[in-house]
């Protein structure tokens, strides 16, 4: 039965996400049959290489504050005696849970309220503040776990001969390294692979170019040709940090680690805590706050319009998003099962380099592949959006789960089938239990991401058919920014009322069980 269930999950993935992938990228390389290089040369222009130079720039900008901001608040938040820590880091995670294009709207909001502001944003900084902003989280996850998992026996033998400065610089660096490039590395693709932020602040980079040449000029062969310099970029960086990216411990749950040191803050602490918390004001209140005044800037009338707009599509993102999490999630759990108890960690590396390809890309490669009569079904229904959000994010919830298999000893299976328990049992009664946490956790962030995204999807959705960010994306060309603020507005207060509903299910369920026991 195992066997079975890994050969049908590998094949069925591999038919859905790397099939389309691979032919994409072979079919760019023929015409009419024959093997040429006509469309690579073709983008080998000026205005092309202007288009990379741009995006890279823009890229390698929004890379560097993101870790430099994010390692500042991960140090502070992980390696300090600092207040409410806990509190703060859910805090800061918040943007993570808000689609860009939100963001993006918020802070246009923002910025146009003062002279000029609009100059600011509608520009290369404006694209590079909103996704340094947004990225900010990731790098505070990624290199606080890094901090948590220095031996903290190294740091007391550097104690003993120097000050904690020096054993900064000289031991906790030199091993957090690894994280930050990481840090510096999944910032870089994200921000290169975001498409809805610089499309919305009227930035031309390199997936809205290929957008372009795709959905309005039909260039198929030149919008692939474009893509693959993204995906070199983006894969050639990754493999660079393969190693350490592929068996990452930052998107864990509850993780086990050994006992960080601590520095006790003494006049420093509530200096420090102001901080904090106006950075939290002014990154994550302040659109939220600009966002609501926006909308109801004329009354009640505009809001009301919005809603009505997004009714229309919002039963069928509610549906789509849960059926993506829910894919999502037993994919993940068969693949990090397969990669931590049976050794297949290369299949880690498939995974981070499939997460790697942009979202535009993505849509590419599945409209080339399930457009064909004999895969018309897919294409024509809803299914082909469920394939676009598993081939997005299937490597974030495989982490998930991994890493809450990896904490769970395999002797409670081992005695299991022992005992004569089958495959199935042991993985309905023993290991979905202890990994409940990390499999909530995977289930929320797909669902969330799912009903966020908007590259993939605003290219795959087939007619007749839509959902909350293609409506909103659609309208905000030629909507006032009212409107504009308002959808954004419901399409925010609909997530986090999703991300607590599905919170306060698990815990019920939970209260539940254990009072049953």
């Amino acid at each position: 039965m195992k066997k079975l269930i890994y050969i049908g999950a590998t094949v069925l993935f591999a038919f859905l996400i790397l099939l389309p992938l691979l032919l994409m990228i072979t079919s760019s390389f023929f015409e009419h049959g024959v093997f040429t290089l006509h469309n690579y040369l073709n983008i080998l222009n000026k205005n092309n290489l202007l288009l990379l130079f741009r995006s890279t720039v823009l890229s390698f900008a929004v890379a560097t504050l993101s870790t430099l901001i994010g390692g500042f608040f991960a140090f502070t938040l992980t390696k300090t005696n600092l207040p409410m820590r806990g509190g703060l880091k859910l805090l800061f995670l918040i943007p993570l849970f808000i689609s860009p294009y939100i963001l993006a709207v918020s802070w246009v909001d923002f910025f146009i309220l003062f002279k000029n502001g609009a100059q600011f944003i509608y520009g290369p900084a404006g694209v590079i503040f909103v996704l340094s902003l947004i990225l900010v989280p990731l790098s505070i996850i990624i290199i606080s776990s890094g901090l948590i998992n220095v031996d903290t026996r190294l740091e007391e033998a550097g104690l003993m001969m120097a000050d904690y400065r020096t054993t900064l610089v000289k031991i906790v660096l030199p091993l957090l390294k690894p994280a930050i490039v990481s840090s510096f590395v999944l910032s870089f693709v994200l921000a290169i692979s975001e498409f809805s932020v610089p499309a919305f602040l009227s930035v031309n980079m390199l997936t809205t170019e290929i957008f372009m040449q795709f959905s309005a000029f039909y260039n198929y062969d030149l919008a692939v040709a474009n893509s693959m310099l993204l995906i070199v970029i983006c894969i050639s960086l990754l493999m660079a940090e393969r190693y350490y990216l592929a068996d990452a411990p930052f998107f864990s749950v509850s993780a086990k680690s050994s006992i960080s040191k601590k520095i006790e803050l003494e006049k420093s602490k509530y200096p420090l805590l102001f901080i904090h918390f106006s950075y939290l004001t002014f990154a994550v209140l302040t659109p939220v706050i600009v966002l609501a005044l926006q909308s109801f800037n004329d009354g009640p009338t505009l809001f009301l319009k919005a809603f009505t707009i997004l009714s229309a599509v919002m039963i069928d993102s509610l549906l789509y998003a849960a059926a993506g999490a829910f894919f999502l999630l037993v994919f993940g759990l068969v693949f990090a099962y397969m990669s931590e108890r049976d050794g297949f960690k290369a299949l880690n590396f498939v995974l981070l380099l499939t997460f790697g390809i942009p979202s535009t890309v993505l849509g590419i490669g599945l409209i080339k592949f399930f457009n064909t009569p004999s895969l018309h079904f897919i294409y024509s229904g809803f299914w082909i959006i469920i394939i676009g959000y598993l081939g997005r994010f299937i490597f974030i919830s495989e982490k998930i789960i991994s890493n809450a298999v990896k904490q769970i000893s395999p002797s409670f299976e081992e005695a299991a089938y022992i005992s004569g328990a089958g495959f199935i049992l042991r993985i309905r009664k023993i290991l979905v239990p202890l990994i409940s946490e990390g499999l909530v956790a995977a289930f929320l962030l797909g669902f969330i991401f799912s009903l966020s995204e908007l590259g993939t999807t605003i290219l795959v959705y087939p007619p007749g058919t839509s959902v909350i960010p293609v409506t909103v994306y659609t309208i905000m060309a030629n909507a006032p920014q009212t409107l504009t603020s308002a959808l954004s507005l419901i399409v925010l207060a609909l997530t986090f009322l999703s991300l607590l509903t599905l919170y306060a299910g698990h815990r019920f369920l939970v209260k539940r069980k254990w009072g049953t026991y």
